[in-house]
């Protein structure tokens, strides 16, 4: 255990936050995705898991010590709802909340397409698969900097 840190974050997946750098994708997923395949073509090359919490608990774990990039746009997106492109379920609402909490003040995530979603993921850092069982827990996050102190 360290001081300060969430006790939901695991070595591996605290060591891969760590290594990321100033663009770097992180994607997170439910446990339907296709985790470990993807992963496998993914920067680290290995599936990482925290696999006995929702995605909103996970997010708010990882969003204590990522920071999310503030130059982009797209810094977080959602996988959408196929043929409900504008559908929001409640696993996506919770994670929204999480940003937003994270961020201090509303961030709104872009929406991805179910297919573009699975490039993005194959062509990201690494993959964090959690416990989340509900449809369409599927998130990007983009890391960002952290400035140096005045």
């Amino acid at each position: 255990m360290l001081k300060g840190i969430d006790n939901r974050l695991n070595a591996e997946v605290l060591a891969t936050l760590r290594a990321m750098g100033h663009g770097d994708v992180l994607i997170v997923a439910d446990t339907n995705f296709p985790s470990d395949s993807v992963a496998r073509a993914t920067v680290t090359g290995k599936l990482l898991r925290m696999e006995n919490l929702t995605c909103a608990e996970a997010v708010n774990a990882i969003l204590s010590v990522l920071p999310l990039d503030t130059f982009v746009d797209d810094f977080a997106g959602r996988m959408e709802v196929v043929g409900k492109p504008d559908e929001i379920p409640p696993v996506q609402q919770e994670v929204q909340a999480e940003i937003d909490h994270a961020e201090g003040r509303p961030r709104k995530m872009v929406s991805i397409e179910r297919f573009a979603f699975y490039d993005m993921a194959r062509q990201s850092y690494a993959v964090i698969q959690t416990g989340e069982r509900r449809f369409y827990g599927c998130f990007m996050f983009r890391k960002g900097v952290i400035p140096p102190e005045a």
